[in-house]
């Protein structure tokens, strides 16, 4: 058999592990004794814990988790980008749930028309359709985002 080895994928899972096992040992909530304690925040929230995007979104992208842990199924986050930021084309294993909390977020899923997203849209992205996106205005975008599957997420492949 031959298969074909993507550096990028590898360096993406790598990162992005990193990421999720400093979210572990630093979640946002402690759990007492296998118990879940109910959670109120938004994204001014001065405790969110933001980290870093996986490497291929340009600098400034942030991401906070808010419940569960990103390496398990149904985990729910804050992903942030500033004003006048493009978001490059990616995919995730995972559906997303998502509603736009700051900013007004241009939307494209492959395939499909753009879209604009304004504070309080709701927005479902398929899993493993490709997507890019741009934050409009003055103001920076904050999605909340819940993810059915473990987070991850991969930039389009380029062929050579």
């Amino acid at each position: 058999m031959n298969y074909k080895i993507n550096f990028l994928k590898i360096k993406t899972v790598l990162l992005l592990s990193i990421f999720l096992i400093g979210c572990e040992v630093y979640g946002q909530e402690e759990m007492k004794m296998g118990e879940e304690s109910s959670q109120l925040r938004t994204h001014e929230d001065k405790e969110l814990q933001w980290g870093p995007c996986p490497d291929f979104m340009p600098v400034g992208c942030t991401i906070a988790v808010l419940h569960g842990d990103p390496s398990k199924k149904n985990v729910d986050i804050f992903f942030k980008v500033p004003p006048n930021y493009d978001i490059p084309a990616h995919y995730h294993s995972s559906a997303e749930r998502m509603i736009l909390v700051s900013g007004e977020l241009q939307v494209t899923y492959e395939g499909e028309k753009e879209k604009i997203m304004k504070v309080g849209t709701y927005a479902y992205g398929p899993a493993n359709k490709l997507h890019t996106a741009k934050c409009l205005g003055k103001d920076p975008c904050v999605l909340f985002i819940a993810f059915e599957e473990p987070l991850d997420a991969f930039p389009k492949v380029t062929k050579h």
